[in-house]
């Protein structure tokens, strides 16, 4: 019996000892069962709650069709850069003529009536219409204008010259003449502006093109024809169909241009056209020098034309309509 006894009372003290024990071990058991979280790292779950979302891109518009595309209000129109005084000069830009006004356009618009119902004046008549509708401070260029009964096609029927104004053209030409030996000084005394063969190189390198006339000896001819490419385009190629190759006394030739000899050839078009002086000119000193232009185109026709070689003249000024003219 005291065998028993102290059996049970062995069993009562472990009893206690193993709940004591189960109770430690239960808490390291649940810590082990729970996912180890990394040191210093968020889970990822707060990682992604922390993270900032992306922007969304704004969905891409398509082109808006110009035809149907409504015209933008004066609101949504943004403000043009630069001074506000670019704006008012917009019409003064390089190649762009200013805006016309109301009586001007008026004005044009009943000159323009007046001559189609005179139809063709007699010159000296022309000229004082000019004369009348002058409405500019500088002094205004007279021109002739011809147009001519030719056909393009045809080589052999291209108009071309030069005719000496008995009046001069109321400028100053600048008159080059390629040359060597003593015609520099010949040249120079006549009134040429530039004189020698040095201005071939200057030409050829710098571009030098500060003349109104070239003039060439017929022994420089070979020289100057490098200068085709530069010249040629700008009408300045001396050539002896223009009487800008000189082949006789070479002070008559500088005198002739430096006074105003003027040259002419066919456009495009087939008209021929010059400036024949100035609108200061007298009536009388402008009506001699249209009529000796007019008599040396008439002169000039090629032998193969057909029928009226000069269709119509018309004189005109810079800023004026032009007036058509019976020769």
């Amino acid at each position: 019996m005291a065998k028993k006894q102290a059996a049970a009372a062995e069993a009562q003290t472990k009893e206690p000892a193993q709940g004591a024990e189960e109770k430690k071990t239960a808490p390291k058991e649940a810590a082990a069962r729970e996912p180890k979280k990394r040191e210093g790292k968020p889970p990822r779950d707060e990682a992604k709650a922390k993270e900032p979302k992306p922007a969304e891109a704004p969905a891409k518009s398509k082109p808006a069709d110009p035809k149907t595309a409504p015209a933008p209000t004066s609101e949504a129109v943004p403000p043009a850069a630069g001074p506000p005084s670019a704006a008012k000069k917009k019409g003064k830009r390089a190649g762009v003529s200013p805006p016309r006004g109301k009586k001007l356009k008026a004005m044009i618009a009943n000159l323009r009536n007046r001559l189609d119902k005179e139809g063709p004046a007699p010159l000296r008549k022309a000229i004082g219409i000019l004369k009348q509708m002058k409405r500019s401070k500088f002094d205004e260029t007279v021109e002739v204008h011809m147009s001519l009964g030719i056909d393009l096609a045809q080589t052999d029927q291209l108009v071309r010259g030069t005719v000496s104004l008995p009046h001069g053209i109321g400028k100053s030409v600048r008159v080059l003449v390629f040359c060597q030996g003593d015609n520099i000084a010949k040249a120079k005394e006549a009134g040429a502006d530039y004189a020698g063969d040095e201005f071939i190189k200057k030409i050829q390198q710098e571009n030098w093109l500060d003349f109104d006339v070239a003039l060439a000896t017929q022994d420089m001819m070979g020289q100057v024809s490098r200068l085709g490419k530069v010249l040629g385009p700008r009408g300045l190629m001396p050539t002896p169909k223009a009487g800008t190759v000189i082949t006789g006394d070479i002070a008559s030739a500088v005198k002739e241009f430096k006074a105003g000899k003027v040259e002419y050839r066919t456009d495009k078009g087939g008209n021929v056209h010059a400036g024949v002086g100035k609108i200061s000119f007298d009536e009388d000193k402008l009506a001699d020098n249209v009529t000796a232009f007019v008599d040396q185109v008439k002169a000039s026709r090629p032998s193969g034309i057909k029928g009226a070689f000069v269709k119509s003249i018309t004189v005109c000024s810079t800023m004026s309509p032009g007036v058509p003219v019976s020769m």
